[in-house]
């Protein structure tokens, strides 16, 4: 097994800045396109509704369970798979399933249909981000992955405002009849044409990755040995080290599950909430909450990016868990857009957590490839995906359709429910941060622990 030892910089030279960087361009399209084949069903519930014959509830399921049972189930293999194999094959490989999946979306004539569908969007998209930010830790020094680790998770932020804009657009389009008369997709139904042009898309990017780039050799630190002897079963080294440093990890991967709880949740809700409680139409959503969303996720990212590297450069790796540990009360007014009282206040508020989620997911997936050896980079990513889908993804969107439906008992109500489940979640997120920083101090202090050692050894390389 891997023996861990404070370190100096990769021995090895980093790719060529440029290729290096345009491989983190096709991944940041990748990451666009992945949340946009997930996300915009959200702007699509009252047309499937009407379509299809669904329920809040089932709808629930379809943004939630539907995706996240097979994103969840193959997290882990996914992982574990981008730490033996080529990750640009296993990313295109993701792609064109998920593409072709979403396609299906599009084609879906029942419930039933749809629900198989998006089991697919999600097996397909489990490839994804373990294999890119592997391949991210890769092309750049440990001092220089806070900003591609930026841009991927920008893309991913951007994607939420720009399937809002695009699928308003759509809807809006459709309804002053531009697409009739049109071959092969006139006489779709709009959020029909929405799923196939998004599938058709990541066709073209799969294909762009493996014509454009490469596999990056693996870099290994100073001090970070290579197994040797025989290899354990698949996992076995993995859940070994997790199990070891379980204080310190434990409450960082729940504390990012909570969050995207809420983000998964409100997030699906928030444009019916939008519709159904301030009266606005696709046409607003597109005008208003789109670009908004769309800024709000630019500005995240790179605020995370330029606050680890400015860590990093200063020598301080503890920086990072406070950042976590705030962050996610900055997303509490986002939940309360309910109590706005004026529809373009409200879309800014719900705008809002794009910014604050994307510092969130920048700032914890780096904070990850620093604490674990880089032979479990990928699985210590797959993990935060089986968590985010059981509890954020696959719980989320379901609990508030369940409130709304069950307990409320009004549709209109659906804000309120966003405020009752999502509220407690942020403040708890918070605590389990702050239990996570204060255990990694501890450890620094005592001078033990593999994680703490693995964090400074790499600030004190940069020094």
């Amino acid at each position: 097994m891997a023996t861990l030892a404070d370190g100096l910089p990769p021995r090895s030279p980093a790719p060529l800045a440029q290729k290096a960087w345009l491989t983190v361009g096709i991944l940041f399209l990748a990451g666009i396109l992945s949340v946009i084949d997930r996300s915009a069903i959200n702007l699509l519930v009252d047309p499937l509704k009407a379509d299809l014959g669904v329920t809040d509830e089932q709808i629930g399921l379809l943004q939630g369970l539907a995706f996240g049972l097979f994103y969840a189930c193959m997290g882990i293999p996914m992982g574990m798979a981008a730490d033996r194999f080529s990750r640009r094959n296993l990313i295109a490989f993701g792609i064109t399933i998920w593409s072709l999946a979403t396609i299906w979306s599009g084609l879906a004539g029942s419930f039933g249909e749809l629900f198989t569908a998006r089991l697919l969007v999600g097996f397909g998209e489990a490839a994804l981000s373990p294999a890119a930010i592997s391949l991210i830790a890769d092309l750049f020094r440990p001092e220089r992955r806070g900003r591609p680790i930026a841009v991927f998770m920008t893309g991913q932020g951007l994607a939420n405002g720009l399937a809002i804009s695009v699928t308003g657009v759509i809807l809006t389009a459709a309804a002053t009849g531009a697409f009739t008369g049109l071959p092969m997709i006139g006489g779709l139904a709009p959020w029909r044409l929405a799923f196939l042009l998004f599938g058709s898309a990541g066709l073209v990017v799969a294909a762009t990755l493996l014509i454009l780039t490469r596999e990056p050799a693996r870099l290994t630190p100073a001090g970070v040995t290579g197994a040797t002897g025989p290899r354990r079963a698949p996992g076995a080294d993995e859940a070994r080290y997790f199990w070891r440093n379980r204080a310190v990890l434990a409450p960082l991967y729940f504390g990012f599950a909570i969050c995207f709880t809420v983000a998964y949740g409100a997030g699906a809700w928030a444009p019916t909430m939008l519709m159904r409680v301030y009266g606005v139409n696709p046409g607003f959503l597109a005008a208003w909450l789109g670009p908004m969303a769309m800024a709000f996720s630019a500005i995240g990212p790179l605020i995370g990016g330029t606050l680890l590297d400015r860590s990093m450069r200063a020598g301080k790796p503890m920086a990072r868990l406070s950042i976590l540990m705030f962050a996610p009360l900055f997303a509490i007014p986002s939940v309360l857009a309910v109590m706005a009282g004026e529809q373009h206040l409200a879309a800014f508020l719900v705008a809002s957590s794009a910014a604050v989620f994307s510092v969130i997911g920048t700032v914890m997936l780096a904070t990850l490839q620093s604490v674990v050896p880089p032979h479990m980079r990928g699985s210590a990513i797959s993990l935060t995906l089986v968590l985010n889908t059981l509890l954020g993804a696959a719980l989320g969107p379901v609990l508030v359709a369940s409130l709304t439906q069950r307990v409320l008992g009004d549709d209109a109500q659906v804000g309120w429910a966003i405020v009752i489940v999502c509220l407690p979640c942020l403040l708890i997120a918070s605590a389990l941060y702050a239990l996570a920083r204060r255990r990694m101090r501890a450890a620094l202090d005592q001078g033990t622990g593999e994680c703490a050692r693995l964090l400074t050894a790499e600030a004190a390389a940069r020094a």
